[in-house]
């Protein structure tokens, strides 16, 4: 687990501001959920054999009730969960979206933490294709506006559940015709979870799981008409994807739609964004049955692309910095910077060294350190006059110029930078 801190925590308030304009334009409403939820919860939800909840979630007894709690290991189930508690769907869908710490425990690596960081989008209570494509777009939309292209879509349909029964039973009956090649973890998921192996990183494993059965063969008429009208979509609003059979997602909740996000410039860990459909999820944590689709994507590793890719993230110095020769000047100095700030300009104030404000040389030092674009020098004569001087820092060319504080109203646009 780590801190984020100035400066970097500049790049994760863009990249969360970008989001929130984002969604604002999809009609997405955000939602916020606790840090800790009921452990079944994730048990029921994301299912008994999987990665995160055998192996990943940090979970505890409360000590005054003896009720076992987690921290999130995701985002999905507990916005489930408090809709179902809320009856949010009571007047119809809801468009929802969300940002926050998650916790796993697992294997420390580039762009992934044992606290790490989601930004999720959740339709619920909507059951047809453009929802999922919908979704998708979203994402897809997002990159653009991060200025991302070495992203690619992939895409699967995991059915409806009969099609999945069959379907496992052909792939249980493929494997255990090789179960002298699968490792220790394929033999162990072989009849509780067959899917999983499809997702496997083993590399021994890998011609194996190309030749196993594809789900897609099982589909019925209506599941590929869904899968079929959200491929259309996406077709007509130019989104590239491609089909990977072997695409399962790490959740149990998971039916028809289902797709990644990927880069090939974060490593073996490339997918940056994932989700699906999930149709009966609402039902399993004791709400009224209701569809839902969305997806998640990882913050630390989106904002590791975007540094990756080279792409400049606005500079976030203060519009000026107070240059104050005096501490006798400082009400009204600081009355001036107030009347700044209320009119949108920001400004740091230089720190005194107790009874005085240190020398013009060292005040000017660390207002070029600071980054901010102007300097506001406030000297005797400045004073005598009720003016301040704007000094140029970042052009190169020292230009300055004497500003009214009695028409401050007037010229304090001129200071604001563009972010």
């Amino acid at each position: 687990m780590n801190d984020i801190r100035p400066p970097e925590s500049a790049r994760w308030e863009w990249l969360e501001a970008k989001v929130r304009a984002l969604m604002d334009r999809y009609a997405y409403r955000n939602l916020r959920t606790p840090i800790v939820e009921p452990t079944a919860l994730f048990v029921r939800g994301l299912g008994e054999v999987t990665d995160i909840v055998e192996k990943e979630m940090y979970s505890f007894e409360d000590r005054l009730n003896g009720e076992q709690l987690t921290l999130r290991p995701e985002s999905t189930a507990g916005v489930v969960r408090a809709v179902v508690e809320h009856a949010m769907l009571y007047d119809g869908g809801k468009r929802l979206y969300y940002m926050g710490p998650m916790f796993r425990h697992e294997r420390p690596q580039r762009g992934r933490y044992r606290q790490f960081h989601q930004i999720g989008a959740e339709a619920l209570g909507f059951a047809g294709a453009e929802a999922d494509a919908e979704l998708i777009l979203l994402a897809d939309a997002l990159w653009k506006e991060l200025g991302l292209t070495d992203v690619r879509l992939e895409l699967n349909s995991l059915g409806q559940p009969q099609e999945r029964k069959a379907h496992r039973a052909a792939l249980i009956s493929y494997l255990e015709a090789h179960v002298d090649q699968l490792d220790e973890e394929a033999r162990r998921r072989l009849h509780s979870n067959p899917l999983r192996i499809l997702d496997t990183k083993n590399p021994a494993l890998q011609t194996l799981v190309e030749g196993a059965p594809k789900l897609l063969d099982y589909l019925g008429e209506d599941s590929l008409r869904h899968f079929e009208t959200v491929k259309a979509i996406l077709d007509a609003n130019g989104v590239a994807w491609r089909i990977n059979p072997r695409l399962v997602r790490g959740m149990d909740y998971y039916n028809l739609t289902v797709f990644e996000f990927v880069t090939d410039r974060l490593g073996s860990q490339g997918t940056i964004c994932g989700g699906g459909r999930y149709d009966y999820l609402i039902e399993q944590v004791g709400g009224k049955a209701a569809p839902a689709v969305g997806w998640a994507l990882g913050v630390e590793r989106v904002l590791e692309l975007v540094k990756e890719a080279g792409k400049d993230i606005p500079d976030l110095a203060a519009d000026a910095y107070a240059v104050v020769t005096d501490t006798a000047f400082l009400p009204r100095v600081m009355g001036a910077l107030q009347k700044l700030r209320a009119a949108g300009v920001s400004v740091q104030m230089h720190a005194s060294a107790g009874d005085s404000m240190g020398s013009m040389k060292s005040q000017f030092k660390k207002a070029d350190a600071s980054g901010a674009r102007y300097a506001l020098v406030f000297g005797a004569d400045e004073m005598a006059r009720d003016a301040v001087l704007v000094k140029s820092l970042r052009d190169g060319s020292g230009h300055q110029v004497e500003r009214s504080l009695a028409d401050l109203s007037e010229w304090a646009a001129t200071l604001q930078s563009s972010r």
